[in-house]
């Protein structure tokens, strides 16, 4: 792995469930852990979806960072990454042939 190329900082969150004093759950996300990373436009198509008459594109990136513990307990389910102001869901989690040198996460840009 290239370390010259993990330059862009980037923020991993984990959904939470708060319940409140009057027993209110509230689903809220919270900093699980940052670190520096290699983002690259996904080399996938494309794709487009059509909404209330606007065509919308898809923002694919690929976020590869280097393996630690934290990184391990990342998936697809209850995470997501945060570069800047803009918001990744993560879609697929690649090991990189398991060999714990490195994770590529594979993310599509959400609306907030």
């Amino acid at each position: 792995m290239d370390i010259a190329g993990l330059n862009t900082r980037i923020i991993i969150q984990k959904n939470q469930t708060i319940v409140d004093r009057y027993k209110n759950h509230t689903s809220v996300w919270a900093d699980f852990f940052s670190c520096w990373a290699t983002c690259v436009t996904s080399g996938r198509s494309a794709e487009e979806s059509q909404e209330a008459g606007y065509t919308q594109e898809a923002d694919r990136l690929d976020i590869t960072v280097r393996w630690c513990s934290e990184i391990a307990a990342v998936n697809s389910k209850e995470y997501r990454i945060l570069i800047g102001s803009r918001i990744y869901d993560i879609t697929s989690i690649d090991e990189m042939g398991f060999r714990k040198n490195s994770r590529k996460f594979h993310t599509v840009l959400t609306e907030r």
